[in-house]
């Protein structure tokens, strides 16, 4: 059994907050060994003055890379991610070992203190969202929204707000809730009004495959319900070949054995948006979210996502 284990992650204070609860769930299950963590500079914490979705292609592994490159070299033995953050193909040698429980999967509005909902969204309201995801849908609800790109963690984002450059942001309630700032968020929107992210509010713990020693430790985090959603939503995700460039969205839920994944593809002004839903047995996630991309592509999603 290892006798130290050294986590790589971000610097940012969610990031630091994802690895140290990893840190103390690892030092509870396995009291003996002693746990280090690195902080690593990845390229997105670097490049903020370009919002993600201009960065096409060169976006792909943005907040990641640098922590993988950290795990082949032996610096670190494994780095903790917001799963949504994590490409859905891995460098070979690299896997996902574990899927921790998941947070709370929705997006939240955080407004100016006399908004007190959506709904009462001023019109032509400043809302900040650099996620397309989120920027398509809410345009289908209120065309009326004048939505800007808003780059940075979460306290600068609160600090913008608060400075009035935005009447309203929207965040994941899962980022707000670790860092407790729950008492900000003035509603969590409903999936009918914005799908979440593929793996929003799910941590995941990347490690080398050949890695058996860490794998062994790191496995007792897994949360199998979890795994199963996420890999449904992944695979949906792979399946429709979609990254940053189109709004894609997609939740999973497990009940019992059962399993059911909604996903939607929409162009980026909101106007048009394919949705659809699939059902199965748990076990079968990979192939539940592979069905979900093709019936949507059988639906259109392929001629949005060729714009994208």
């Amino acid at each position: 059994m290892l006798e130290k284990l050294v986590i790589g992650t971000r610097g940012s204070q969610l990031a630091l907050w994802q690895t140290n609860w990893v840190k103390a769930r690892i030092e509870h299950l396995h009291p003996g060994i002693e746990v280090e963590i690195e902080i690593i500079s990845t390229k997105g914490d670097r490049v903020l003055d370009v919002s993600l979705p201009k960065l096409g292609e060169q976006g792909k592994g943005l907040f990641t890379k640098e922590l993988e490159d950290a795990i082949f070299e032996g610096r670190v033995h494994l780095a903790v991610h917001s799963l949504k953050d994590l490409p859905t193909e891995l460098p070979d040698g690299l896997h996902i070992c574990a899927i921790c429980e998941r947070e709370d999967v929705r997006d939240a509005l955080v407004a100016r203190a006399r908004i007190k909902s959506f709904d009462e969204l001023p019109d032509r309201a400043r809302v900040g969202t650099s996620s397309l995801r989120r920027q398509s849908q809410l345009r289908r609800a209120r065309p009326d929204l004048v939505l800007e790109p808003i780059r940075g963690n979460v306290d600068t984002r609160l600090r913008k707000l608060d400075e009035g450059q935005f009447d309203a942001i929207v965040l994941a309630a899962a980022g707000l809730r670790r860092l407790g700032y729950s008492k900000r968020i003035t509603e969590h929107l409903s999936e009918t009004l914005v799908l979440p992210a593929v793996g929003q509010g799910a941590l995941a713990i990347e490690t080398r495959t050949d890695d058996d020693e860490t794998g062994e430790i790191i496995r007792a985090l897994e949360h199998q319900p979890t795994r199963f959603a996420c890999t449904a939503e992944r695979a949906f995700l792979k399946g429709l070949g979609g990254g940053c460039l189109v709004p894609i969205a997609a939740h999973a839920r497990v009940e019992d054995d059962h399993l059911t994944i909604k996903g939607l593809v929409a162009s980026t002004d909101g106007l048009e948006m394919v949705e659809g839903e699939q059902r199965g047995a748990s076990r079968d996630a990979e192939s539940i979210g592979v069905k979900l991309a093709e019936q949507l592509l059988d639906r259109g999603a392929g001629a949005i996502l060729a714009r994208g």
